[in-house]
């Protein structure tokens, strides 16, 4: 552990060159690959021997008939949960599910049994490549009772949303900007949760790309959301928007896991929904400015420096950023937290939500200068919280102080160099 401390202390203050291999990398990849294949037992085992819980299976299965029967009008798609309310994207993958299990539970958790493992691989390449934890410490990506319920036992569509994100991460990390953006459009296509990585994932594009750059790359997202939803917005176009893509979905208040000590009434007003975004908008501005473009003099200083040179609208265009080769751990960093800002923020997590942020959770952890028996104790308080069913007032207010100590640990602490490059 001591070892993986100096290393990200050294990283603070060096040139921001890359770290070259060394036998604590090996140590870190063949723990990585023991833990995939240990955790591929310990999911064989949860599908053999521990019950399926019908929750929202049912419903996918009715939606997707529905679809695959001709129905194109969202609002006459439904389930024995309540309608549709997923983009596109959700329909192709559980019409593909159905093709392959035949619509039945076992063989679907086979199925996202090796979801799960393909999953847990992209993020430990996340975290080998990035170097923010000791080796020993990637086995608590493989520690959670609630997200292994998630993936094998409920066969919720978080589950592919997640995996695509952690996809588009790991091309992102190899600089791979343009299909990154098409897997994480992907990702957004089965459940909307993604975009809660949007605007870190849009800083990261313009520290990296140029602005010509970045409106590609973001049309070529758009045209995977034109294309996947063609048969809808062919059809019935304001169906499908407003069903697919419902920013003002208000959910129960007896599902709520964060929230559950405000009362009811106030949980489901306008007036908490619209103070939570100011604060998550209020929140990401503010890392944005002192941590994510603290070497870049601030938010406002990097827009000076990024523009200020530019004579005509296509050098405006064109013009590169230098230095504009980003870190993987600044980018995993930045992916992380502006995704957790938006956790913390939310009005209402359900059990499954815990998948969107779960894998990022000791890379948060250990990001902090907190002592490791603190680090790991938030991490178990998390997961306690997250396996007290229903949740009540108390776990629910215990879980929004355990976030915001890890988001508070995160601020205090030092802030990498973001770029390959040596300072200049």
């Amino acid at each position: 552990m001591a070892r993986a401390e100096k290393k990200r202390a050294a990283s603070t203050v060096s040139a921001g060159t890359e770290k070259p291999a060394k036998s604590s990398d090996r140590r870190a990849l063949y723990f990585a690959a023991f833990l995939v294949l240990a955790d591929a037992a310990l999911v064989a085992l949860i599908i053999a021997f521990v019950p399926y819980t019908k929750i929202d299976w049912d419903a996918y299965m009715s939606q997707v008939d529905a679809f695959l029967e001709g129905e194109r009008d969202y609002t006459k798609i439904e389930g024995d949960t309540g309608p549709l309310v997923y983009p596109a994207g959700f329909l192709y993958v559980y019409s593909g599910i159905k093709f392959l299990t035949g619509g039945q539970v076992f063989p679907a958790q086979i199925l996202f049994g090796v979801l799960y493992i393909v999953n847990l691989s992209l993020v430990l390449l996340l975290y080998v490549k990035t170097e923010v934890l000791p080796w020993w410490a990637l086995g608590l990506l493989c520690l959670s009772k609630r997200v292994h319920s998630i993936f094998v036992l409920r066969l919720f569509n978080d589950c592919f949303a997640m995996t695509l994100l952690h996809a588009a991460m790991v091309l992102i990390i190899y600089h791979k900007w343009y299909l990154g953006l098409i897997v994480f459009s992907g990702a957004v296509s089965v459940k909307m949760n993604v975009l809660l990585f949007a605007p870190s994932l849009l800083l990261l594009m313009v520290k990296a790309m140029s602005i010509k750059g970045v409106f590609f790359a973001l049309l070529g997202a758009a045209v995977v959301q034109v294309l996947l939803g063609m048969p809808f917005l062919l059809s019935h176009p304001f169906e499908y928007i407003s069903r697919a893509f419902n920013l003002g979905r208000v959910f129960i208040h007896f599902w709520s896991v964060n929230f559950k000590f405000v009362p009811e009434k106030l949980f489901v007003s306008k007036e908490l929904a619209i103070a939570l975004l100011i604060v998550h908008l209020t929140t990401l501005m503010v890392f944005a400015h002192y941590k994510w473009l603290k070497h870049e003099g601030g938010l406002f200083g990097f827009l000076h420096s990024r523009f200020k040179d530019a004579k005509s609208i296509q050098q405006l265009l064109s013009s590169q950023p230098r230095p504009s080769n980003l870190s993987k751990e600044h980018i995993v960093t930045v992916m992380f937290i502006g995704n957790f800002i938006g956790i913390v923020c939310a009005r209402s997590l359900h059990y499954q939500f815990y998948s969107w942020y779960f894998y990022s959770l000791p890379f948060l952890l250990w990001k902090t200068h907190l002592p490791t028996p603190l680090r790991i104790i938030l991490f178990l308080g998390v997961e306690l919280c997250w396996n007290i069913y229903p949740s009540t007032a108390y776990s629910s207010l215990f879980l929004l102080f355990l976030h915001i100590a890890i988001l508070l640990g995160v601020w205090f602490s030092p802030t990498e160099y973001p770029y390959i490059n040596k300072r200049t």
